[in-house]
């Protein structure tokens, strides 16, 4: 029964997001994908630092192991993203962004196979993330999936915005992000049938999803909203950012109720 949640919350996302992309002009996407990137920042803060992290510190873990854990994992994000395995796209033609023209043609060409290489990648760490969280308590799984799902559409959307502008065709564009969405699956599984004889690993699992969570939305998200707006822009954000973690507040309540 696990190893069906497991697969049906790594298949969620790429599903959700490929539905939403299909359905919704790209103008629409454009201005959707802003606000979605403000509601992921609460999601993936909420879900690290209210919910995940706090059921590793439960553990007899040494919490200073755990804090190596959490630093360790920073860095190693830190050094995928660097390494452009790590990416986490967001951009669309007249997004705000003070990119130049033609800026998303330029990432959708030859570095465009590199992002969706990075997403792939980026994908399949979610789905081993997933697996671990469902192994170790199906309550946090649940929460955990739903932070990356959170997370998901605006990225495989903005990619899906970046293919479009560059000339890629919408069946085209679609069955890419299709792709890379199932590397979540992958990952899922392996994590699965990898990480399950190992419960002593459970806690370093969870606090590096945690540090993988707080990266992207540190690392990520927060600096596309760092951008001189009207206060009612700012406002939204705010708005936006406290819908997620109100989200996280709400399903964790509901959840530890059962």
């Amino acid at each position: 029964m696990t190893l069906l949640y497991i697969v049906l919350a790594t298949t969620a996302g790429g599903v959700l997001s490929v539905v939403i992309a299909a359905s919704l002009t790209v103008a629409l996407l454009g201005r959707l994908v802003q606000h979605l990137v403000s509601l992921s920042v609460g999601v993936l803060l909420g879900t690290a630092l209210l919910h995940v992290l706090p059921e590793a510190f439960e553990s007899q873990v040494s919490p200073n192991r755990l804090f190596i854990t959490l630093l360790s994992g920073l860095l190693f994000f830190f050094l995928l993203e660097k390494a452009e395995l790590y990416r986490h796209g967001h951009h669309h033609e007249g997004d705000g962004h003070e990119h130049h023209h033609h800026f998303d043609a330029e990432q959708a060409g030859r570095g465009g196979w590199s992002v969706l290489v990075g997403d792939s990648i980026h994908n399949f760490c979610d789905g081993i993330i997933i697996a671990a969280a469902f192994l170790a308590d199906t309550q946090l799984g649940l929460v955990t999936a739903a932070a990356i799902i959170a997370h998901e559409i605006p990225q495989e959307v903005g990619d899906y915005i970046v293919l479009l502008n560059a000339g890629f065709s919408r069946g085209k564009a679609l069955l890419y992000n299709a792709l890379s969405g199932l590397s979540s699956v992958v990952g899922g599984v392996l994590g699965y049938f990898i990480v399950g004889p190992w419960e002593a690993l459970f806690p370093y699992l969870l606090v590096a999803a945690s540090s993988s969570f707080v990266y992207v939305a540190v690392a990520d998200l927060l600096p596309q909203l760092q951008r001189r707006l009207p206060w009612r822009s700012t406002l939204a954000q705010l708005a936006w950012i406290g819908a997620g973690l109100a989200l996280v507040v709400l399903a964790r309540s509901l959840l530890h109720g059962h």
